[in-house]
């Protein structure tokens, strides 16, 4: 295998490794199940088979985070030669345990290109042997592991104990404490990461770094449980802006009760795949502010980068958008939400990405190097979003390529721009899209049909698209009541550098609007209850003449 290829075959298994680490690494077993072994000659060198098989690729071969595939991660790999580590059982600054080790290698870092490697969760995991082996391999690395005096485990913090379980007053004091110790002015009044003002923080190796949205649990690399969160207000996490907070909050029970309200924030995803529109009997909501959004029923959309062409991007900010709907006889609206720390409303044309730096279809750099190829930085790119349905209505399960559909299979694009909002312009614009290749068509003013209205609110965008139910000239989606009308979205977040290809997009969803029950269904209802209820008055009657 050429090196090109197998560059590429790294970026792509690393989206893939990000998946598993979503999907598996939450549920993993981080507890060994027998004694952790002596380190020998022997097991370095297992270990130094498995590090160069399973780790060099994104680690480097040296342990410096430097490996071929290290540039089209974010964030970028460990690097084991500073002996800096971020989570911890360990005081803030210190070494971690080999058990730390153990833990993270068993359930990777969710939101991140580090997998699980327990093979009790996934196929191509390390046995348990292999995972201590590698560990013994990595600490080589950084000499302070074989200083005495860095020994990590003269420096561990136990859990407390006898602390209450989560109750709503746990909850209750641990908000108290949120807000007295500033965590908002990080992390935002609601927790989604939207405190700082500037998109200025890095870590320690010079890399920029985004505050932790908290309320995504599947962003939290160090553990969801009230424990994990607990450890990490204690132990800080070395290397980046987030410290230890032993002398902010200084009794363990307020660390306790903080974690509780933390663990509070986390959203539970919705299951389903089929958005049922509320029946409203008046008229469907045109602002994100309308109550009438509280009475429709939530569906969750998860996203990942574009990577099915170049230029692939496989860096996106957003992985989540919740949808609504609310439909009456005439009109149909949806309400699209998703978390984004910062309001990017200017878009600058001039800064966009040129897919001729891109090189032939294919090859390995079809993949954007996000901290080279784009400017990831405020007031660059516009924030926006994107429903798209199929122009027609596909037989069975048929349906158009999710990413922009063919020229045989077109799809209807509902496109709304934070620039166009804030410049009081139409701000959603309805396209056909025939594939990839070419650029969406916008259709012409007079089918112009969709209004959108938006709203961001402490880290959240609320944008309103609603249009008819069935256009008069039949162009683009046509609503029809008891039809499952595909739906899926698109997302870019502007101060991620994302603009064109460069965005989150979502697989196919359903719309489904229940049809109207006919008003002769309601006729046969009342009167079946009252020939009912007539039975069986003659019934009882009848037997009480029986009886005399």
């Amino acid at each position: 295998m050429t090196a090109r290829r197998s560059t590429k075959t790294l970026a792509l298994g690393a989206a893939a490794a990000l998946a598993l680490a979503l999907a598996a690494g939450a549920h993993a077993t981080d507890r060994p199940s027998k004694s952790k072994p002596a380190v020998t000659p022997e097991l370095l060198e297992q270990g130094s088979a498995v590090y160069f098989r399973r780790c060099s690729f994104c680690h480097g071969l040296i342990g410096d985070g430097d490996g071929p595939a290290a540039e089209f991660l974010d964030p970028r790999p460990r690097d084991f030669t500073l002996g800096t580590y971020k989570f911890r059982t360990t005081e803030s600054g210190k070494l971690p345990t080999d058990e730390d080790l153990f833990r993270t290698v068993s359930r990777g870092l969710p939101g991140t290109a580090m997998q699980a490697f327990d093979n009790e969760v996934i196929k191509n995991g390390l046995t348990e042997d292999e995972r201590w082996a590698v560990i013994a391999y990595i600490k080589t690395f950084a000499r302070e592991f074989k200083d005495p005096a860095f020994d990590p485990y003269k420096q561990v913090i136990a859990l407390p104990k006898n602390l209450p379980a989560m109750s709503e007053a746990t909850i209750a004091k641990g908000k108290e404490v949120f807000e007295h110790a500033k965590c908002w002015e990080c992390h935002g009044k609601q927790g989604r990461g939207d405190g700082q003002k500037a998109f200025d923080r890095t870590d320690d190796w010079g890399f920029p770094i985004r505050i932790r949205n908290v309320t995504h649990p599947w962003k939290i690399k160090g553990g969801t449980a009230v424990e994990d969160i607990y450890m990490r207000f204690t132990t800080g996490i070395n290397g980046t802006p987030m410290p230890s907070f032993v002398e902010g909050v200084k009794k363990e029970e307020d660390r306790w009760y903080l974690a509780a309200y933390i663990k509070s924030l986390q959203h539970k995803l919705t299951e389903h795949q089929v958005l049922k529109p509320q029946r409203a009997e008046g008229e469907v909501p045109s602002a994100p502010e309308d109550a009438a959004w509280a009475k429709a029923q939530p569906m969750d959309m998860r996203l990942a980068g574009q990577v099915v062409a170049p230029p692939r991007w496989q860096n996106p900010s957003v992985e989540l958008a919740t949808v609504r709907g609310v439909a009456n006889d005439k009109e149909i609206a949806f309400l699209v939400q998703w978390d984004d720390p910062f309001k990017d409303a200017i878009h600058k044309e001039d800064q966009e990405f040129d897919p001729k730096d891109i090189a032939k279809v294919g090859a390995y750099n079809s993949y954007v190097d996000p901290y080279k190829m784009v400017p990831r930085k405020l007031e660059t790119f516009r924030d926006a979003v994107a429903l798209q349905f199929p122009v027609k209505l596909p037989e069975g399960t048929k349906r158009p390529h999710f990413l922009r559909g063919d020229a045989s299979n077109p799809v209807h694009l509902w496109v709304w721009k934070a620039d166009l909002e804030e410049q009081g312009k139409r701000s959603a614009e309805e396209a056909i899209a025939r594939g990839w290749k070419q650029p969406a068509k916008a259709l012409p003013d007079k089918q112009q049909l969709v209004s959108g209205k938006a709203q961001w609110k402490e880290g959240r965008w609320s944008v309103v698209m609603k249009r008819a139910l069935v256009t008069g000239d039949g162009s683009g989606v046509q609503f029809v009541p008891g039809a499952f009308i595909p739906m899926s979205i698109n997302v870019w977040d502007g101060s991620n550098g994302e603009h064109g290809l460069l965005m989150a997009v979502s697989t196919w969803h359903y719309v489904f609007l229940e049809a109207p029950t006919p008003m002769r269904v309601y006729g046969y209802t009342g009167f079946s209850v009252l020939l009912t209820g007539v039975l069986g008055f003659g019934l009882m009657r009848k037997a009480q003449r029986s009886e005399s």
